[in-house]
């Protein structure tokens, strides 16, 4: 449960904040008294059974200061986390804590952090706004290529009396083995005190037994049907596999990628590959008897389910990319300063949002470096207009929360969490009790008010024609003149002034 802290909030230039926090005397005792109970858990004491040391008797071993010190250090990030909810501020990027001194027993703890914040953003026109939006279009080519994909779900594989060509799939058993190198080999009879056993453990090595194992198991298998030219097979496999008929034995040299994990990462390894048998592909006629095994009369039929799918998918993305667009609109129309070292903070947060998310897939941060081959700092760089964009479309969405005075009910948020609720078989109700006793339901609340805003702004927005909305985006206008000045100077600003009074377009209400 968040922690009743005493917090003060103080606004500071490029969209900063300072945060004064008092942590009250109890929950430094009781924090202290948590820590000491963790610590006697490992304290052997005479007369004391491991783990069953009293926190008071750690506390008097070990020293109030030292456990006051670790208890702190464990639950700074959670007080910070209070404070932040308490205070109602939306941090970006990493806050900077001044802890100063520990407070003697029986008084509050005091600490500030200063952190950027979203910036505000002075709205401009956010209704009745004119936005461009497409047709929703399903041409016959897309329907085409559902038929397509239909058929191959659908084929057959048949026995193919000749090489293997790509597209084909082989049946093949093969064995790997591991690349044993003479520094490998060195390091495997080095004695214990030898440079191969420095340098194993330095790069915290596995023996080549080891290693050897690993590999095998990658690398071999019996009866596998693997399909050539599909992208998903290494490049040596695929180019020693075409051309073989069923009997043949092919030997592939290749090496692992840098994904794999240690220890087998970039090293190079050999594969024996027995082909039993070559298979083509046997695609069904395009037919009704291919509508039938799809579970439709005919292949008119068929076409018309796709397109009837297709449509509704489409109509979606349209809604999508239009409620985007009015955003965007309304976001161009308001005033929001982004200062640099914000936008570089959000777009570190969205990158470590990123490896946290490849992680959860197996990719690690180094291994992803390593295939994109770019260094972190450009591609953090490259995020910056994303994460400007970001940061103007939240602080608009904030002010028109506030404008509008937007404040889901609870029957709003119950409504939010019904499709979370029927997975996990309980009630909203009871899943709304849970976020309010974690102290996550304003999380859930914001993110509900900010998504009510977007539907205020779509719903009053306009809709023309995207021809005219390009068109549009191309008149000159005292407004784009003002920004003109401000990114490149007097002088500059004064070129174009020129250029847009002889040959722009301007008219009032546009």
């Amino acid at each position: 449960m968040p922690v009743a802290l005493k917090t003060a909030v103080t606004e500071l230039p490029e969209s900063r904040v300072r945060l004064e926090v008092e942590v009250p005397a109890g929950e430094i005792e009781s924090s202290v008294e948590r820590k000491a109970r963790e610590l006697g858990r490992s304290l052997r004491l005479p007369g004391f059974r491991r783990g069953k040391v009293p926190a008071p008797l750690v506390i008097q071993r070990v020293g109030r200061q030292a456990v006051l010190e670790e208890a702190v250090r464990d639950r700074i990030p959670a007080w910070y986390a209070d404070a932040v909810l308490s205070s109602g501020i939306v941090p970006v990027g990493d806050p900077s804590v001044d802890l100063g001194e520990l407070p003697p027993e029986g008084q509050s703890l005091e600490f500030s952090v200063e952190i950027g914040v979203l910036p505000k953003a002075k709205l401009g026109d956010y209704k009745g706004l004119e936005v461009g939006r497409r047709e929703p279009l399903v041409e016959d080519e897309r329907i085409d290529q559902e038929i397509e994909a239909l058929r191959e779900r659908l084929a057959r594989l048949e026995t193919a009396e000749r090489p293997a060509e790509s597209g084909d799939f082989v049946v093949i058993d093969c064995e790997g083995e591991l690349v044993v190198s003479d520094e490998d080999a060195e390091d495997a009879g080095a004695d214990a005190t030898g440079a191969g056993a420095v340098r194993a453990a330095s790069a915290g090595a596995a023996s080549i037994e080891e290693m050897q194992a690993a590999a095998s198991r990658a690398l071999s298998g019996r009866d596998q049907l693997i399909e050539l030219g599909s992208g998903r097979l290494p490049e040596e496999v695929d180019a020693a596999l075409l051309g073989a008929s069923a009997g043949e034995q092919r030997t592939v040299e290749l090496s692992f990628p840098q994904d794999q994990g240690e220890p087998l990462a970039g090293r190079p390894a050999k594969l024996a590959v027995d082909v039993k048998e070559v298979k083509r592909k046997e695609l069904p006629p395009l037919d009704d008897d291919l509508a039938i095994d799809a579970g439709f009369d005919n292949l008119e039929e068929l076409r018309e389910d796709i397109r009837s799918r297709l449509e509704e998918a489409e109509s979606r993305t349209v809604e999508g990319e239009f409620r985007e667009a009015a955003l965007d609109a309304a976001v161009d129309a308001a005033d929001v300063q982004t200062p640099q070292a914000l936008v570089q903070a959000r777009a570190k947060e969205m990158w470590e949002r990123m490896v946290h998310s490849l992680a959860h897939r197996g990719i690690s941060r180094d291994a992803y470096l390593a295939i994109d081959g770019r260094p972190e700092q450009q591609l953090i760089a490259e995020l910056e207009s994303d994460a400007e964009r970001a940061l103007r479309r939240e602080a608009v969405l904030t002010a028109v929360v506030a404008a509008e005075g937007i404040v889901p009910s609870d029957e709003q948020l119950e409504a939010a969490l019904a499709s979370v609720a029927a997975e996990r078989e309980t009630q909203p109700s009871e899943l709304l009790e849970e976020l309010r006793k974690s102290g996550r339901v304003d999380e859930l609340r914001e993110e509900l008010a900010a998504r009510t805003a977007i539907d205020l702004i779509a719903e009053q927005a306009q809709p023309i024609a995207l021809e005219r909305a390009k068109a549009r985006e191309q008149l000159w206008t005292p407004e784009k003149q003002e920004r003109e000045q401000a990114k490149q100077g007097e002088e500059a600003a004064g070129e174009q002034g020129e250029e847009g009074e002889a040959g722009g377009l301007w008219t009032p209400g546009r």
